[in-house]
C-alpha cells in the first residue's frame, strides 16, 4: 500500500472544499442568500414543538429512524406506512462526515451505510407511497443531498466497505458520489415505469454544522475562524433542497444536479448507466430487497 494511498484522497476533499467556499464567498458578496418561507430523537420532538407554536397547527409528528441501522429503517417505515398519510416529497439529508473507520450495526462502513445505503434502503421502502401520492399535474418529489465532493469521489466497485486502504476523506466522497449515481439511476426508474415521481441530488454547498466534529484539528481552527464569512449558515445550506422540494419550474422535472438553486453538470462519471446499474444492484443486495431495475429498464 502506498503512503499517498490515505493522503491523496484528503488532499482532494480539502482543495475542493477550497474551491467551494470561495465560490460561496463570491455568491455571497455579489446576491447575498435569500431564505425561503435533528438528527436525534430530542432534537426532532424540539423541532416539532417550535413547529407547532410558529405554525399554530398541531399536524406536526416526529418518528425516529437511525439510517445506521437497517431495523431501524424498516420499523419507521412500518410505522408511517400504519397511518396511512400521503407523501408528496422525501428530502435524503442524514449524514456522517469524515469519520474515524467503524461500522453501522449491520457491519457496513459507517460514511457508506449511513450517508448512501441508510438512504438507499428508505427510498426503495417508501417508493410505493410516493407513486400512490404523486399525480400528473403534481408529481411526488425525491431530493437527495449529495456534496461537491462527489466530483473527487472514487467508487471502488471491488471494495464499498474501504476495508483495504481506509480514508476518511475518501470514503466520505464515495459516499456523495453514490448518491448521484442512485438518484440518476432512480429518475430512469421512475420514468420508465410511468411514475409521478421525480428524483433529483442536490449540492448544499460547504455548510457550518456539527458534521465537522471528527476532521483534523487544523480543520476545525480554520473553520472556527473563517464560519461567519465563508460557511453558509443551516438555513442558507436548506435553499436548494427546499429549492429541488417545492420550485414549479421543476414539477415533473428529474434526474438533475442542483446547486445554488440552479442545475448544473455532476462529475462526468455519475452519467455512465453502466456503473449506476452495477451500484443500485449491489445495494440491493448488500440491504436485502429485489432488484426490479433489468425488468424495467431496457438494456
Amino acid at each position: 500500500m502506498s503512503l499517498l494511498s490515505p493522503v491523496l484522497p484528503a488532499f482532494k476533499v480539502y482543495f475542493m472544499a477550497v474551491i467551494v467556499v470561495l465560490s460561496q464567498l463570491y455568491q455571497r458578496c455579489r446576491y447575498g442568500f435569500s431564505l425561503p418561507a435533528g438528527n436525534d430523537e430530542r432534537g426532532g420532538q424540539e423541532a416539532v414543538r417550535k413547529i407547532k407554536e410558529e405554525t399554530l397547527t398541531s399536524k406536526v409528528e416526529f418518528l425516529f429512524c437511525d439510517l445506521a441501522s437497517m431495523k431501524s429503517i424498516r420499523q419507521f417505515v412500518k410505522e408511517f406506512k400504519k397511518k396511512n398519510y400521503p407523501l408528496h416529497m422525501l428530502i435524503n439529508n442524514a449524514g456522517v462526515m469524515m469519520i474515524p473507520q467503524r461500522k453501522t450495526k449491520d457491519g457496513f462502513e459507517e460514511q457508506f451505510g449511513v450517508n448512501y445505503l441508510g438512504h438507499f434502503l428508505l427510498t426503495n421502502l417508501l417508493l410505493d407511497i410516493l407513486k400512490k401520492t404523486g399525480s400528473p399535474s403534481h408529481n411526488a418529489r425525491v431530493v437527495t443531498v449529495s456534496s461537491g465532493t462527489h466530483y473527487i469521489g472514487e467508487l471502488n466497485m471491488d471494495d464499498l466497505q474501504s476495508r483495504h486502504c481506509y480514508s476518511p476523506c475518501g470514503a466520505y466522497a464515495q459516499s456523495k458520489l453514490a448518491l448521484v449515481l442512485f438518484s440518476y439511476q432512480l429518475q430512469q426508474l421512475l420514468a420508465a415505469e410511468g411514475s409521478h415521481v421525480t428524483a433529483n441530488v442536490v449540492d448544499p454547498g460547504v455548510v457550518n454544522t456539527n458534521l465537522y466534529k471528527d476532521v483534523f484539528w487544523l480543520t476545525k481552527l480554520v473553520k472556527s475562524l473563517t464560519h461567519r464569512l465563508l460557511f453558509k449558515t443551516p438555513d442558507e445550506g436548506a435553499i436548494t433542497s427546499i429549492y429541488a422540494a417545492v420550485a414549479p419550474e421543476l414539477e415533473g422535472v428529474g434526474g438533475c444536479y442542483l446547486y445554488h438553486e440552479k442545475i448544473i453538470k455532476s462529475s462526468a462519471v455519475t452519467y455512465d448507466e453502466d456503473l449506476q446499474r452495477k451500484l443500485w444492484a449491489e445495494s440491493c443486495k448488500l440491504v436485502g430487497i429485489p432488484n426490479v431495475i433489468n425488468e424495467v429498464i431496457s438494456t
